[in-house]
């Protein structure tokens, strides 16, 4: 039979749905063992007798490893090839996951959370860079393709909390790590049975490739980050002055290496010559401390004073990620209709009012009143996401866009790992009859913060690329 006679793949072939689903599921490992782990801390404070200022160093652990993991994940998957390292990062965290819910301490629970963190990190990079072959082979567009990975993050989010909180109330803390291991071995199958296969690699000498990882930036990145972290913590009881001017010393040790790197983790000479790209960044940070302070302190809050078990906490906790699933394109056509700066500007509002409305949470935690605020939270934070994507598309030159958008992810984490902190201090005394005290501290700073947010918002415009906006 000629070639001719040969038919053309659909472009909605099974085998591509397959392929992108696996590569979907995988992906969505990380977002969902970042928000699932927020109603397990409760469980975990008590299985190890522990304060929440301890307890949120498995927060904590897991976005210092992705702040560091994701762009060194995405050169690796150049070296060796996004499929192998993809397959790769499902055994890792099959093995972790497997062994976490074992761990006799808290310390090995941390270690087990930073080798998750590690391994869904391979995911979200070779997922990206397996999507041009897909779209060659299969005839779909490639941004129908990335979006439907970036549709799956944001589902892992939302079904985060309502998964780890039935795992957790029915069969403990252990169990939001044992159910990685068939959602990682579902996602390898299917990758490695369905993906495309990688191109030959030229051969890269070790010792290279190391350099082009910038791994001394990174350590001292992640030193700078945990020093800090520990000096706040320590503030009310014993301040460790030293750790403070360790964090001193990283930072000066982290620029100088940044500035002189040929490959640098993050490209500080980039952000000093755009300054609408660094006020990106900075926004986002802003936000996320703003988010997550939320995301990781309410569960705290019904669990400890209102009396909710893990699991119907996880339910009133999924408004907020649901309503920015439903959002999302509401979103993209006010960025369309109204413009990037107004929306953002909405949003920024939007998220004030969002981080308000939370004190009432200190006077009633009926399902109800948490539902709406729980709600209320998710709407502003899926105006911002979607236009801060576009906000750095419109701030980055063409050529910087793959390597800001590592950047970008690492604020964010950032934002989370600064969020954790908040809480730490705010919530020293771990549970107590103060809850909704503490509590109105922390929507005070959370509201602080929203506004400083919004300000900086104002502020900021697109530079010469606002033509690319467009989703």
């Amino acid at each position: 039979m000629s070639d001719a006679s040969t038919p053309e793949p659909r472009p909605n072939s099974s085998r591509t749905r397959l392929a992108v689903a696996s590569l979907s599921l995988g992906t969505a490992l990380n977002p969902l063992n970042s928000s699932m782990i927020a109603v397990a801390l409760v469980d975990l404070q008590k299985t190890f007798m522990l304060g929440i200022a301890e307890a949120t160093w498995v927060i904590t652990a897991f976005y210092l490893a992705s702040a560091a993991g994701q762009p060194l994940m995405g050169r690796l998957g150049d070296r060796f090839g996004p499929r192998r390292l993809f397959v790769f990062g499902m055994c890792v965290v099959m093995v972790v996951s497997a062994l976490t819910p074992f761990a006799p301490s808290f310390a090995l629970v941390c270690v087990g959370r930073i080798g998750l963190a590690i391994g869904t990190a391979t995911a979200f990079p070779s997922a990206v860079a397996m999507i041009r072959p897909l779209s060659a082979r299969s005839g779909v567009s490639s941004p129908r393709l990335l979006g439907r990975i970036q549709i799956a993050n944001t589902a892992g989010a939302a079904v985060g909390p309502v998964l780890g909180g039935l795992l957790v109330s029915t069969l403990g803390w252990q169990a939001i790590f044992a159910v990685n291991v068939p959602l990682a071995a579902l996602a390898l199958i299917g990758t490695r049975m369905l993906a495309p296969a990688d191109e030959p690699r030229r051969t890269e000498r070790f010792r290279l490739l190391i350099a082009n990882s910038d791994i001394p930036g990174i350590a001292l990145f992640i030193g700078m980050l945990v020093a800090l972290l520990v000096f706040l913590l320590g503030l009310q009881s014993s301040p460790s002055w030293w750790l403070l001017a360790a964090a001193v010393l990283a930072v000066a040790g982290f620029v100088w290496r940044e500035l002189t790197a040929s490959v640098p983790f993050i490209d500080l000479r980039l952000l000093a010559a755009n300054r609408s790209l660094m006020m990106v960044y900075l926004c986002f940070a802003v936000f996320n401390l703003v988010y997550y302070t939320a995301f990781f302190g309410l569960p705290q809050l019904l669990q400890e004073h209102g009396g909710y078990n893990a699991g119907i906490t996880g339910l009133l906790m999924f408004p907020l990620a649901a309503v920015t699933i439903g959002l999302t394109p509401l979103g993209a056509r006010w960025i369309e209709t109204r413009g990037l700066r107004f929306t953002l500007i909405v949003g920024g509002l939007g998220l004030i009012v969002g981080a308000g409305l939370l004190s009432i949470a200190g006077v009633t935690t009926s399902p109800i009143a948490i539902l709406l605020l729980t709600a209320a939270m998710g709407a502003p934070y899926c105006v911002v996401s979607i236009a801060m994507s576009q906000a750095l598309y419109a701030s980055a030159a063409p050529k910087d866009v793959g390597v800001a958008a590592g950047i970008l992810q690492t604020s964010r984490y950032v934002g989370a790992i600064l969020a954790t902190t908040v809480l730490g201090i705010v919530f020293v005394n771990g549970s107590s009859p103060d809850a909704p005290q503490e509590w109105i501290a922390v929507v005070a700073i959370a509201t602080a913060l929203a506004i400083v947010h919004a300000v900086l918002l104002f502020f900021w415009h697109p530079r010469a690329y606002e033509e690319r906006t467009g989703p």
